[in-house]
């Protein structure tokens, strides 16, 4: 009884500051809300639409439990997750955060997977994708596209490290035969549960289409919110000198690592909105490039707390619990700048940081940033009409049913 009087009061006093805050702190507090918002409008809501859309079909028309089929021989031995778990992670390092939440939800949601094995499946499906790792953080922010070979692998070394570690999570709750260990991929059966799983789910594909846009951008109408909330609350406790206190405690484990202290007010930004961290991350002169890298491979393994929010605000639709998925946010957090780290050297230092480049590794993609730098600018510019035009089709579709009902 205690601890949740405790818990009520925490929160209020907390929505409470928070209030005054915004009261104390106006114009800043406007500015991080539109800063929040273009990111949402330019970027995260054209650039994650089309992969939300596209999953949702997929789902119904059977094609997930036709990958889930094929492979099962090796997601099962690796992660402990049944094949369907190749689907959500390759959707989720292609399209970032939060789609591996999303399509793993979903997925529970179906009875395709376990409590468990949901659980499992989101500790390493959520992930930052190429694009923002190569475009917007190694380009926009070190103004060097070399960076993102170290971020990436770093990245998704420690997103399969994460992967391996959580297999050893939760309980089975079945021992598998030998039969289905020694299992082999099966076109035949693949395609016979495509076909079983679209003739039950007997929806028209008009439909079908209507629900995945439905659902899509109600996701990321919620996604929109969070990133503002957070880009506020970032904002105000830098101004209310929280943020400065909070790294006080941080030099001390930066220093234990022989990290510049001076990376800590950026570390702290990080941890609660990867964009802002790694900006400000990019922004400290005194420390090594090294140094910068190896914190900002932390701060985008751990995702911030505004991505965890949307994750956790995705979850709490099922039964899955949040916990693990924060606890693996840590473990992917060490195991990426552990990566970058032991990396730098025979990478970085050895093929990239050189007057003459090495052909030992093809560098032209990577060397010739301007393709990344493109893509970005592009949907930038291209972001706020394909977001427009996907609310106007919503706010149609949405009118017809009510009118329907």
């Amino acid at each position: 009884m205690f601890r949740s009087k405790l818990k009520t009061v925490t929160l209020a006093l907390s929505v409470t500051l928070m209030a005054i805050s915004l009261i104390s702190f106006p114009q800043e507090s406007v500015d991080a809300s539109i800063r929040g918002l273009n990111m949402w409008w330019e970027i995260v809501f054209p650039s994650l639409l089309p992969f939300f859309i596209v999953s949702e079909m997929l789902i119904g028309f059977g094609v997930v439990k036709f990958i889930g089929v094929l492979l099962e021989p090796l997601m099962r031995p690796l992660f402990k997750v049944p094949g369907v778990g190749g689907f959500v992670w390759a959707m989720g390092m292609a399209s970032g955060y939060p789609a591996g939440a999303k399509l793993t939800a979903r997925l529970r949601q179906e009875g395709q997977l376990t409590k468990t094995e949901a659980e499992r499946l989101v500790s390493f499906t959520n992930c930052s994708n190429p694009l923002f790792i190569f475009g917007a953080v190694s380009v926009g922010f070190f103004n060097n596209a070399k960076l993102g070979v170290i971020l990436a692998l770093a990245h998704y070394l420690g997103n399969i490290t994460v992967g391996l570690l959580m297999r050893f999570y939760g309980r089975n709750p079945k021992k598998l035969s030998r039969e289905e260990k020694k299992a082999r991929p099966s076109l035949r059966a693949a395609l016979s549960a495509l076909h079983r799983t679209r003739i039950n789910d007997n929806r028209p594909i008009g439909k079908l289409l209507g629900d995945a846009v439905m659902s899509s951008i109600q996701t990321l109408l919620m996604i929109g919110g969070f990133i503002i909330l957070f880009s506020v609350i970032n904002k105000l406790l830098f101004h209310l000198g929280i943020t400065a206190i909070l790294a006080k405690g941080i030099e001390v484990v930066l220093a234990l690592f022989h990290l510049p202290v001076e990376l800590s007010i950026p570390f702290i930004s990080g941890l609660f909105e990867i964009t802002l961290g790694s900006q400000m991350t990019s922004q400290v002169q005194q420390a090594t490039l090294m140094h910068q890298v190896v914190i900002t491979s932390f701060i985008l393994a751990f995702s911030g707390f505004s991505v965890q929010a949307q994750v956790a605000s995705i979850l709490a639709q099922t039964d899955i619990n949040f916990k693990p998925f924060f606890f693996a946010r840590i473990i992917h957090g060490f195991t990426a700048s552990f990566y970058a780290f032991i990396l730098w050297n025979p990478i970085y230092e050895r093929f990239y940081n050189t007057e003459q480049p090495s052909n030992a590794i093809p560098v032209g993609f990577f060397g010739d940033y301007s393709l990344f730098g493109k893509m970005l600018n592009g949907l930038a510019a291209a972001g706020p009409l394909i977001t427009l035009l996907a609310l106007t089709v919503y706010t149609y579709v949405l009118a017809r049913r009510l009118d329907r009902n």
